[in-house]
C-alpha cells in the first residue's frame, strides 16, 4: 500500500513519535485519526491539526477498547491503514522485595494486549479494502533488551515476532504488514529522554521514516540507519558487546 491519500488511525498519536507521524502523514495529503488517553494533549493535537479527528483512548480500558473499533469504523469505513503506536516505557527492579508487578502489567497491556486485539478487530475491515495497511511499532530494544526496562523490551520483542507471524498469515490478502523499528528517539517516552545527547532527534527519525514510507515498494521492517546498531547485532556476533554498552 502507498502512504499517500489514505485514511489511516494511529493510536498514541497526541505525543511523542505518534503525534510527529500523524502530522507527517498528514502533510502527505492522508486524513488521519489519533487516539490518545490525555485529553489536554490530544486536545491540543486536534487543536493544531483541525482536520484530524480523535478519540479519547485509554488502551488499557478493557471496556473502552472493546468498544472503540466498532464506533471508529462506523464513523470512518473508509479506514485504509493502522498503525498501532501507543506505548509506555517504565522501568522495573526485580532486585526489590517485593517485586512490584504494576509497571509489568501496565506494559503488557499497553504495548502488546492492546495492539493484539486492536489488529483482531480491525483487520476483518481493512481485509475488505482493496489495499490496507497494519504497522506496529516494536524498538530496536526488541533486538537488544535494556535490563533496567525488562517487561518493555520483551513486549517489543513479542510486537517483533507476532508481526512477522501476522505478515505471513496475511500474505495472499490485500493487507500489508510493516514493522516500524525505532531507536533511542528525543521524545518524552522516558523523563528527560528528549534531552539525551544519544537520542537521535524527532525530526530526523521522522524524515527518515517517512522517506522510506514513500518508496514505491515499502520493507516489511522500516528501518532508520540508527537501529542497525541493535537490529543486526545478534547476525553480526555483536550482541554481548552491545548488550554490554548499552547496559553498562
Amino acid at each position: 500500500m502507498q502512504f499517500t491519500n489514505r485514511k489511516i488511525l494511529i493510536t498514541g498519536g497526541n505525543s511523542g513519535i505518534g503525534q510527529a507521524l500523524a502530522e507527517a502523514l498528514q502533510a502527505r495529503g492522508n486524513r488521519i485519526v489519533i487516539t490518545g488517553r490525555k485529553q489536554a494533549s490530544l486536545r491540543q493535537m486536534l487543536d493544531r491539526n483541525p482536520d484530524m479527528a480523535g478519540y479519547m483512548l485509554d488502551v488499557t480500558d478493557e471496556a473502552a477498547l472493546a468498544a472503540f473499533p466498532a464506533g471508529l469504523l462506523a464513523d470512518h469505513p473508509d479506514l485504509d491503514a493502522a498503525i498501532l503506536n501507543a506505548g509506555i516505557m517504565e522501568a522495573e527492579d526485580y532486585t526489590a522485595d517485593p517485586v512490584s508487578l504494576d509497571v509489568a502489567e501496565r506494559t503488557i497491556a499497553t504495548n502488546l494486549t492492546a495492539p493484539i486485539r486492536l489488529a483482531a478487530a480491525l483487520l476483518p475491515h481493512l481485509q475488505s479494502r482493496p489495499a490496507a495497511a497494519l504497522v506496529t511499532v516494536s524498538s530496536g530494544l526488541a533486538f537488544v533488551p535494556k535490563a533496567g526496562n525488562p517487561v518493555y523490551s520483551a513486549s517489543k520483542a513479542a510486537i517483533h515476532s507476532w508481526t512477522q507471524s501476522l505478515r505471513h498469515q496475511l500474505r495472499e490478502t490485500s493487507v500489508a504488514i510493516h514493522e516500524i523499528v525505532p531507536p533511542l528517539v528525543a521524545t518524552e517516552l522516558t523523563p528527560g529522554q528528549s534531552r539525551q545527547a544519544m537520542a537521535l532527534p524527532l525530526d530526523a527519525f521522522i524524515g527518515e521514516v517517512m522517506g522510506i514510507l514513500s518508496q514505491d515498494i515499502v520493507p516489511d521492517e522500516i528501518l532508520v540507519e540508527r537501529v542497525a546498531f541493535l537490529r543486526n547485532a545478534e547476525a553480526e556476533g555483536r550482541f554481548d558487546a552491545v548488550f554490554t554498552a548499552l547496559n553498562g
